[in-house]
């Protein structure tokens, strides 16, 4: 048995690498001009922060006293070989390492790009080269495709940050490591979908994997990868398929505007909103390379957006009986309705500041989120000590407000 399992992982690792090798060959009729800085926050987007926070405005202060708590220049990363998630399997589960570490990351070149202080920037390099000389596999039970999505976006948006400090030397092992690593996961997940029925993963497992994808196409200018996540979103098989993830769109009584209602609306709360804290980083990181998906059949996000905005606020929205490989769902789901996750400001600030569009639920759920944090967004570590209070990296107030 131990013969099989290691040659089982053999066999999975080389097709990875193989994979992995072939999307560094790069397909030169594909290639795209990328902007940089152009994830989740652009050159532009930091000198209207630091105008706010020269200004000593509220909320910005809050949010940027939020940030310098979670930066801290004298973290110490743990990096390690293989990262294992899901329960059951043949390894020891420790993705929590990562999705520390990938915090402190962000947090400390967030901290820089505004502050200056370069003490932030060595500390978010220093986490990233530990990670990019140290990593080789991400393995575990089916969970191991929810590590190879989730914590990619988030390592890949540090170094996005990092990537103009002359410091830094860093960024060719970040893209390196993390093309062979994750890329390949995600790339796989959406192919084979861990040998499962089509709809069998929810989709935040698909959304996840698709952030990463992109991200990873992003940092290391690969149009390739970057397209090839791009259309998984409009065209893909999975749930994470735009028209899959938000499957049904209902009219508002009174407003008449569209509901959108999404794919795990039916199974709980945390995850149903999950799915919008993907969305919302997909949609940013592809708005900041010139690609319009929040506008996408016809602002379809926002739609979903305002669906579960409104049912977790405490009112009522119309519901359509799902069916999938899980079996049926006739009423939606009450299981964590009502949580809280730093992923609004983001939503709210593109389609009522940016488009001037009708995101009232949205609007009133990001403040009910600074409410109870104190008046702004938090980070990682804000959220509770877990893995879902890692799954975004927040501090939106002070990120991504515009007014």
């Amino acid at each position: 048995m131990r013969f099989n399992i290691h040659f089982t992982f053999l066999s999975w690792a080389l097709a990875l690498a193989s994979l992995a090798s072939a999307c560094v060959t790069r397909d030169v009729n594909a290639q795209k001009a990328f902007a940089h800085p152009g994830l989740l926050h652009t050159a532009k987007d930091f000198e209207r922060i630091n105008g706010f926070l020269k200004a000593n405005r509220a909320p910005w202060t809050t949010g940027w006293d939020k940030l310098a708590v979670r930066a801290v220049a004298g973290y110490t990363p743990r990096p390690v070989e293989t990262l294992c998630r899901g329960s059951g399997s043949d390894c020891t589960e420790n993705y929590s390492l990562l999705f520390r570490d990938a915090a402190a990351a962000y947090a400390n070149a967030v901290h820089w790009k505004i502050s200056g202080n370069e003490t932030h920037a060595e500390a978010a390099g220093r986490i990233l080269d530990a990670w990019s000389s140290t990593l080789l596999r991400i393995w575990g039970s089916s969970d191991k495709f929810l590590a190879s999505g989730i914590y990619g976006y988030q390592l890949a948006n540090a170094g996005e940050l990092l990537r103009d400090w002359s410091g830094w030397k860093g960024l060719d092992a970040l893209s390196s490591m993390l093309t062979s690593v994750f890329y390949p996961m995600n790339h796989d997940f959406f192919v084979r979908h861990n040998d499962a029925a089509i709809d069998h993963y929810w989709a935040n497992w698909d959304l996840a994997n698709m952030c990463t994808m992109q991200a990873i196409g992003i940092l290391s200018d690969n149009a390739t990868m970057y397209n090839e996540a791009v259309d998984y979103f409009k065209n893909g098989a999975g749930n994470g398929q735009i028209e899959n993830a938000i499957w049904k769109i209902h009219e508002e009584a009174g407003s008449k505007k569209p509901l959108g209602q999404g794919q795990e609306a039916g199974r709980d709360q945390g995850h149903a909103l999950l799915d919008f804290a993907f969305l919302g980083v997909f949609a940013q990181q592809s708005y900041n390379q010139g690609d319009d998906l929040f506008g996408y059949l016809d602002n379809r996000i926002l739609a979903g957006a305002e669906y579960v905005a409104k049912y977790n606020l405490g009112y009522d929205v119309p519901f359509a009986n799902f069916t999938n490989s899980h079996g049926t769902a006739t009423v939606i789901s009450e299981a964590g309705r009502g949580g809280l996750r730093p992923i609004w400001e983001l939503i709210y600030a593109h389609y009522d500041s940016i488009k001037g569009l009708n995101a009232s639920w949205s609007g009133q759920m990001r403040d009910l989120v600074n409410e109870d944090a104190g008046g702004a967004e938090g980070g990682g570590g804000d959220y509770g000590p877990n893995s879902g209070g890692y799954d975004q990296l927040g501090f939106g107030t002070l990120l991504y407000r515009r007014e």
